[in-house]
Order: C-alpha cells, then sequence, then structure tokens
C-alpha cells in the first residue's frame, strides 16, 4: 500500500511519500461534484447493505504473485468465505512509494516470480465472479500511462474489478482517471492522510468514490504496535464534510486496533501487511493459507 510525500499522492497534501521517477461493478452514476449514486452492486452498495446492518467493513489487502497466483486465487476465495466485505488487491511494481518492508517484499517476491498486470487480470477475471466481496485493485500510476489510461480502465472492468486506488496521482491529476472509471462503473477511491489539511480533506472526500481511505499514520504501510489517537480526531474532522463511508488504513495489525477504530466510528478497517506477512511468510502456500484464514475470522469476530 503506500510511502507517500507531499501532493504527489492520490488526494493526499503532505503526505508521508517519497517521490520516484461480467463486469460485476455496474455500482453508481457520477453527478458533476464526483458523488456516486448506487445503481447495483460494487464497493458503494456493500458499504449501503453494511450500514444498513450495522456493521464495520472488513477490508484485507493481498499483493497479488505472492507467493504465486495460484495462491492468490485460493486467497481470494478464502478471504470471500471468511467474511471479507472488500478485498483489496495489490498489483506487484518495482518502485512502491507507499508500502513497508513487508509488502515491499511481497511485490519484490511477485515480480521475481514474473507476476505481470495481464496475468493478475486473467487470474481476477476467472475469480471474481465466485466472489461476493467487491475487488479493489490497488495500483500505482506507471503501470496505468504504460498500458494507456483507456485500455487499462477497459481491461479491469472486463476482469471483474469494481474499485481502484492509486496513491501516486495527485487530487488535481485525477479528473481524466475519474471520468474514465466513472464512465466504466469502476469507483476510484481517494486517500487522505494526518497530513492533509482540513480544506483539502474536504475536497478529496468530495471526489472520492465508494469510500475515502483514511491512512492513520505519517509513514509507510506496516504492521504497528499502538494506533495514534489521532486517528479518532481525523475521523470526527471528516464525518464533519462527508457522508460517504471512511475507512481506516496502515497499521492495522490486531483484532484489538480494528475494534478501537470501529469504536471511534470508522466504516471500515482495512488490513494489509498482517494478512500480507502470514500468507508470504509461511513454510508454505497451505500453511500461508491456513494462518490467514484464521487471521481473518478473528478480526471478522470483533467487526
Amino acid at each position: 500500500m503506500a510511502a507517500l510525500q507531499g501532493a504527489h499522492s492520490v488526494g493526499m497534501s503532505s503526505a508521508p511519500f517519497i517521490r520516484s521517477s461480467s463486469g460485476r461493478a455496474r455500482v453508481f452514476a457520477v453527478a458533476a461534484v464526483g458523488t456516486p449514486v448506487v445503481t447495483g452492486k460494487g464497493v458503494s452498495a456493500k458499504f449501503a447493505q453494511l450500514r444498513e446492518l450495522k456493521k464495520i467493513a472488513l477490508i484485507p489487502y493481498i499483493t497479488a504473485g505472492d507467493p504465486n497466483l495460484e495462491t492468490t486465487a485460493d486467497a481470494l476465495k478464502l478471504l470471500d468465505a471468511r467474511g471479507a466485505d472488500i478485498i483489496e488487491l495489490g498489483v506487484p511494481y518495482s518502485d512502491p512509494l507507499a508500502d513497508g518492508p513487508v509488502i515491499q517484499a511481497a511485490a519484490t517476491k511477485a515480480l521475481r516470480n514474473g507476476t505481470t498486470l495481464e496475468n493478475v487480470l486473467s487470474m481476477v477475471h476467472e475469480v471474481a465472479p465466485t466472489l461476493s466481496a467487491p475487488l479493489v485493485l490497488f495500483t500505482y500510476f506507471n503501470p496505468i500511462l504504460k498500458r494507456g489510461i483507456d485500455n487499462f480502465v477497459a481491461s479491469i472492468k472486463e476482469a471483474g474489478v469494481s474499485g481502484l486506488v492509486v496513491p501516486d496521482v495527485p487530487l488535481e491529476e485525477t479528473q481524466a482517471l475519474r471520468e474514465k472509471t466513472a464512465a466504466q462503473d469502476i469507483e476510484l477511491v481517494l486517500l487522505t492522510t494526518p497530513t492533509t489539511p482540513r480544506e483539502r480533506m474536504e475536497e478529496i472526500a468530495k471526489s472520492s468514490q465508494g469510500f475515502v481511505y483514511l491512512v492513520s499514520l505519517t509513514g509507510v504501510t506496516g504492521a504497528r504496535a499502538s494506533l495514534s489517537i489521532r486517528v479518532e480526531e481525523l475521523l470526527k474532522d471528516l464525518k464533519q464534510v462527508t457522508t460517504k463511508p471512511i475507512a481506516v488504513g496502515f497499521g492495522v495489525s490486531t483484532p484489538e486496533q480494528a475494534a478501537q477504530i470501529a469504536k471511534w466510528g470508522a466504516d471500515g478497517v482495512i488490513v494489509g501487511s498482517a494478512a500480507v506477512k502470514l500468507l508470504g511468510e509461511s513454510s508454505s502456500p497451505k500453511e500461508g493459507l491456513a494462518k490467514l484464514g484464521a487471521f481473518i475470522s478473528e478480526m471478522r469476530s470483533v467487526l
């Protein structure tokens, strides 16, 4: 997921980044101000369902291709079966700005194993129809540019992706991407951080689709021993400027932390590095899947 610096991330200002060189998602129509209107299945629809049930969304993240794409496919099905409401799938990239050591290592391993955007989407095309949880793709902007925005968005739509996170594009440069994704009924999720000014936070929330991704800390992804009390304040600030769902990610690694975030008022909890570590650093894919399943079940039980 990502170490973002300045305004060079999706919807971010003064974020902790270092700048370097079919069709399941029929979800919304985008109004002039960029507000998604739910019309079917997808990220917004899932949050609407959960809100009616008074439930908090569990959103695990895994890296595609770690330890291999066959295991990734099995993991997606497992996460869905164990209660994930939305699943975030990271496309491995050689220069991940926001990712901490665990996810960087997973991406490196996946790339070394020959994982490409094309074979990730091929796998997703096979698996997505079997899932009840919408898939949100996490990728950086260079792979999108390389493929061409129109072609990229059409390809992920065809594969069955419902949402998209691109952490290294600033808010001011998301307009074209938002228009293209909206035309394909894919929701572009934007991020805000502890260093984002309130006025900019409001603009990010206005433009974000599906939900607002609240980064809980200043720094890269990775498990943390404790959560910053600032998260509660940030949630309150965001809720004053938007009625869209807010999901908190970066640093969430235990059921206790997930429960605390839910108590503070979040609509969703994103769990990345802890899940990636269990799956990719086990002695075998079978063991990794078993550990991941138990972990997600425990997380589900507190939300």
